[in-house]
């Protein structure tokens, strides 16, 4: 028997559809994740010829591997998006390529609204040839607490979901492992974004497509609970009026096993013993 959706799949695509409107007005932290991922993949001494770009809300990421002259294939879980960069409409856990398909595969701002993470990450390995490489970044654990205490103000006793789940980055590392990723890497950062109102950030996580779409989701705000959450978010401003909420960006890396990789070494083969290795060495 399959768990129920924790996302509703329907509305994601239809919000991934909706912001492509107005997407470059409101594109600064998919901006920041993707130059991060771009970093990190120069650092990488391999061609990786073939990518898989997932989250696609314009033709940065692939315009950014077409000129390190890449073949690009483009997926996104909007119609709009997918069309727009001759791609595929798939949510990631139902990645439709067959196994070995890609040498790099790039997850940007979409698997923080994914009903199966895990299963998405296996999916991931799978359509990567052996010794291919996974990058991914998306919001986990942290991120708009400011915007949930508000919310949580304005509605009372009984407040409703508004905020997504998250993953901590402890988990993400282990889920990287169980997925079955070589050399799995999980580390994250947080930016910090100040707004003069509640409304211009609810108005910002519209606009890039990162609203409310869970399955089981409340009832819209009422004016009451709307005006008590904008007066506690603006209780929480600093001296100039404007309030700092945080986006916890966690970045993910691992690669599909190879017999050429690296091994760790045998437990015990170790010549040298901890104690030796931590003494001070003379001057």
């Amino acid at each position: 028997m399959t768990s129920p959706d924790i996302f509703d799949r329907s509305l994601r695509a239809r919000r991934r559809d909706r912001m492509m409107l107005h997407f470059a007005e409101h594109d600064f932290l998919y901006r920041a994740m993707l130059d991060e991922l771009l970093d990190r993949l120069r650092d990488v001494q391999r061609d990786l010829p073939e990518a898989l770009v997932i989250g696609c809300p314009d033709d940065s990421a692939r315009r950014a591997l077409e000129a390190t002259g890449k073949q690009v294939v483009c997926v996104d879980p909007g119609f709009i998006a997918a069309r727009a960069q001759g791609g595929v409409q798939a949510d990631e856990d139902a990645l439709p390529f067959a196994d070995d398909s890609f040498d790099l595969v790039v997850a940007c701002g979409t698997l923080d609204s994914v009903n199966d993470l895990p299963g998405a990450l296996i999916l991931m390995r799978r359509v990567l040839r052996p010794d291919g490489l996974m990058l991914a970044a998306f919001t986990g654990a942290g991120t708009l607490p400011k915007l949930r205490a508000a919310l949580m103000a304005g509605e009372g006793e009984r407040p409703g979901q508004h905020v997504h789940p998250q993953v901590d980055v402890r988990s993400a590392g282990d889920l990287l492992s169980r997925a079955g990723f070589a050399m799995p890497v999980a580390d994250s950062e947080t930016l910090s974004v100040r707004y003069g109102d509640v409304l211009r950030l609810m108005h910002d996580l519209r606009g890039m497509g990162a609203g409310n779409v869970l399955a089981s989701r409340p009832p819209m705000l009422r004016r009451e609970a709307l005006i008590g959450a904008a007066q506690h978010f603006a209780g929480a401003a600093d001296a100039d009026g404007r309030t700092a909420e945080q986006m916890a960006i966690l970045y993910l890396s691992g690669w599909k096993p190879d017999p050429s990789q690296a091994k760790p070494a045998r437990r015990g083969s170790a010549t040298v013993s901890l104690a030796e290795a931590l003494k001070k060495k003379p001057e």
